[in-house]
């Protein structure tokens, strides 16, 4: 395992010490393993994404129509 030093201002580091007295997280450590795993699943998601758009096929214009199916969905 790698050892890493950070460096925090004073908001962040509050904010780690009320992460830390939820209960949620045992240690700094923990928090931050959970961040960064957190991240990568996120981006290899994103990537699966992308890739999906990517293969799904020839591009087609938006009309209206889907734009109104966009809004009314979100």
């Amino acid at each position: 395992m790698t050892n890493l030093t950070i460096s925090l201002p004073e908001a962040l580091a509050a904010y780690l010490k009320e992460q830390l007295a939820s209960g949620q997280y045992g240690t700094a450590n923990d928090y931050i393993q959970a961040l960064i795993q957190q991240d990568k699943a996120r981006k290899d998601h994103l990537e699966s994404l992308i890739l999906e758009g990517l293969n799904s096929g020839e591009p087609t214009p938006m009309t209206t129509s889907d734009w109104d199916v966009i809004r009314a969905t979100v």
